[in-house]
């Protein structure tokens, strides 16, 4: 049984890193300060995806529909594969359509001496007529743990509370606060839209969540090949020469462990490509790309989602109609029809704080190591 613990961070202070998430090995490179040596060696952490503090509702590629409330400091009820994936999409495909997504989807950044940080929350002004003339949306963290061995999960509130991530740490920048936690337990999730998916005529499809490593300067790092189960053919080849692999999208980015530098070459997250692997086990795939493939797998990269067929032109067509809908809404209007339900809402929202349970989980967490 494998089980998971999600995280949800609170951005306590700006964060000078990576600009499109947290990447896993900084996220371990600071819970390894704060546990034993068993723990630090079997411990396995996702890239943390940012999550803005706002209020949520189903998308509709999604199974169930309805409102999520606000998500500020607290994490959804996962009862399913497709639960588990909502927090993890960059896009933020839950934000409400009546907020504008230029403000609430995207970081306020920084200048410090040159040296450009995102901001941990975002401020802007609204129209004259709402009685709250400004307004904010903190900035959260969501990322996973989880070990090879079973005791080594949950982490206590002592290991991951107060931890640093990204540049100029020694000037209190991206220190993190814990906001919520949970433990999810990977066999008790229900896989019902792939199982039935599995019997259609359609294939389902592959989605890149995290990078994935081709070839890394890591030590004792293996070159990595496309996965056979993935069907790369709208990709077009090189130009007159067939040997060389299909063109996926690729990238540099360096990996630091003990204080050294490793350039790493990864296919770059947000893609999707065809699976063409057996049909029979696309449950087994998608547990697979939940714990993460390839090398490099315990610092976050090489996570997967497999989709169903049906998800990828329901998703196409919802933000077709979604823009048509919005262009044809005026601003003010918009903004007056909210503004009733922002007073209520923004007026006094208490941060839901979790701390995950100390002691009666048989969790073990070590003193600080170097």
């Amino acid at each position: 049984m494998t089980r998971l613990q999600q995280v949800l961070f609170e951005l306590d202070a700006p964060y000078l890193g990576h600009a499109y998430f947290v990447p896993g090995h900084a996220l371990y490179n600071a819970l390894a300060r704060r546990v034993d040596d068993a723990t630090r060696r079997a411990l396995r952490v996702s890239h943390g995806v940012f999550v803005p503090g706002e209020w949520a509702e189903y998308p509709d590629t999604h199974p169930d529909d309805g409102s999520l409330g606000k998500l500020a400091g607290s994490l959804p009820d996962i009862e399913s594969y497709a639960d588990w994936f909502l927090l993890r999409n960059p896009t933020h495909p839950w934000l409400l359509d009546a907020r504008p997504r230029d403000a609430h989807n995207t970081h306020d950044l920084q200048d410090y001496g040159g040296r450009v940080a995102a901001a941990s929350e975002t401020r802007f002004a609204r129209p004259p007529e709402t009685r709250n003339r400004q307004r904010s949306v903190q900035w959260y963290i969501h990322c996973y743990v989880h070990a090879d061995s079973p005791d080594s999960v949950p982490l206590d509130s002592a290991a991951l509370d107060g931890i640093q991530v990204g540049g100029a740490r020694n000037y209190g920048f991206g220190e993190l606060s814990i906001a919520d936690t949970n433990v999810v337990s990977l066999d008790d999730l229900s896989f019902d839209r792939l199982e039935e998916a599995a019997d259609g005529e359609e294939p389902c499809r592959v989605e890149l969540v995290t990078p994935y490593v081709t070839d890394s300067e890591f030590p004792g790092a293996e070159q990595q090949a496309v996965p056979w189960w993935w069907n790369v053919s709208e990709f077009d080849t090189a130009p007159g020469n067939d040997s060389k692999p299909p063109r996926m999208r690729n990238r540099t980015t360096k990996l630091t462990q003990d204080g050294a530098a490793y350039t790493v070459g990864v296919l770059d997250h947000g893609q999707r490509v065809e699976f063409a692997g057996d049909p029979d086990r696309i449950v087994e795939t998608a547990t697979n790309g939940i714990r993460r493939i390839g090398t490099h797998s315990r610092f976050g990269f090489g996570e997967l989602r497999v989709r169903p067929p049906e998800a990828v032109p329901q998703h196409a067509r919802w933000d077709r109609d979604g823009r048509a809908a919005r262009a044809d809404k005026t601003v003010a209007s918009n903004t007056v029809s909210q503004s009733g339900a922002d007073e209520d809402r923004d007026a006094e929202t208490r941060r839901r704080r979790v701390t995950p349970g100390s002691g009666d989980t048989g969790t073990e967490s070590g003193g600080d190591a170097a």
